[in-house]
């Protein structure tokens, strides 16, 4: 066979069957003739132990000589280690980024996330993410879209921070899902915006003050006995919300409380005396589980936002979170000379960067002790009164 050429080309006759002719210069090039008499051009390579096939275009619609030109740039694409027949592929079987959402969210934060994180997972899917580039095909979405996307909710820096961690790890499982090609995660390289991190702690007042408003709101019924009790046990465990929340009676032992399920994974926390006080103090419900009962028979609290909102308010603080008197709990402990790895475990962090936040108040005992022995040694060298403790020589 001759090179291809159009007259060669127009003279091939249709059979019962598909089959190929190869151009004579070029490797790879050729044209398929259908039974129907269609005649498209092709380029033929293998890779990774296949043959791949990338159709190049229609007799007719366009001329040989574009076609070779296609065919060599599919071959160079080829010789520097690329699949464009498996790229073309991608492309066509891609489907849009909302489905992605809805696959991520059903077979990957349906089955491996808890509760609250798929529910953050998908306030961001359907708030943030379909609405922007919910009919973008998954194998189109390009850096400079996310980064739009993200640079959109600056003015929320900590919101567009949480879109960018959902939409990175949707990425990363529709490579893993064989949507995008391997390491091709468009979120990769856009920056975080700087977060301002809270870090509110309750003084000795404050906590005085919370106390009294417990105490009163417990005399005269403003809130009920299971609502004082999760709040007291906040403060004196350092708990997370939802693991007072669902605190269930069977969870307490002899030793303290045994959580299987938490943030973190099965967690086991100490329950001081003060805590198993607000305990032994709760009635329990025969057929409820639950320590913190709710207003349905055998569940728990679902809402304690509200009733802290009344509290905090009449308690002049207006501006402490619940979480705060996580915060609080841990402040105290880092500030009473306790080590950051411990206080750490109190807290059940999985990574003591986490608890690192607070290591700056461990500062506070250093510095009074300081404070003390350095007046102590002024009070010696400036002529201090008679019979005042000597200088310890340190050998």
């Amino acid at each position: 066979m001759p090179k291809l050429n159009k007259r060669t080309i127009d003279a091939l006759k249709p059979e019962g069957q598909d089959y190929f002719v190869w151009d004579t210069q070029i490797a790879g090039f050729g044209v398929r003739v259908m039974p129907s008499g269609a005649k498209t051009y092709q380029a033929q390579y293998r890779k990774g132990g296949r043959t791949r096939r990338v159709s190049l275009g229609r007799h007719g619609k366009i001329t040989v000589d574009e076609a070779r030109r296609l065919a060599k740039d599919v071959m160079g694409q080829v010789a520097m280690g690329e699949n464009p027949a498996e790229e073309i592929a991608l492309e066509r079987r891609a489907p849009t980024v909302a489905a992605l959402c809805d696959r991520f969210f059903k077979d990957h934060a349906g089955e491996r996330c808890k509760p609250s994180t798929q529910k953050e997972y998908r306030r961001a899917l359907d708030l943030f993410i379909k609405p922007e580039i919910g009919s973008f095909k998954v194998i189109d979405v390009e850096r400079k879209d996310i980064a739009a996307l993200h640079h959109k909710h600056r003015g929320t820096p900590y919101q567009a921070n949480r879109t960018l961690q959902v939409l990175s790890k949707m990425f990363n499982m529709a490579e893993v899902w064989g949507l995008r090609p391997d390491g091709s995660n468009p979120c990769r390289h856009v920056p975080k915006y700087r977060e301002e991190k809270r870090e509110r702690y309750l003084g000795q007042y404050e906590l005085q003050r919370l106390g009294e408003v417990l105490a009163e709101a417990e005399r005269d019924g403003s809130e009920s006995i299971h609502v004082i009790a999760a709040f007291r046990l906040l403060i004196l465990t350092g708990c997370r919300l939802r693991e007072i929340q669902t605190l269930r009676w069977d969870y307490i032992t002899d030793t303290g409380m045994e959580l299987p399920d938490t943030k973190t994974g099965a967690r086991r926390i100490p329950l001081p005396a003060a805590a198993r006080a607000v305990l032994s103090a709760l009635p329990r419900t025969l057929g409820n589980p639950y320590v913190i009962e709710g207003k349905l028979d055998g569940s728990h609290i679902t809402d304690l936002q509200h009733p802290w909102r009344r509290i905090r308010a009449r308690a002049g603080l207006d501006d402490v979170r619940i979480h705060d008197l996580r915060h609080t709990y841990a402040s105290n402990a880092v500030s009473s000379g306790m080590p950051i790895q411990m206080v750490g475990r109190l807290l059940g962090h999985s990574q003591i960067q986490t608890t690192m936040r607070y290591a700056h108040l461990a500062d506070d005992p250093v510095r009074r002790a300081a404070e003390e022995n350095a007046a102590r040694l002024s009070a010696l060298v400036s002529g201090g009164p008679r019979g005042a403790t000597p200088l310890r020589v340190i050998r």
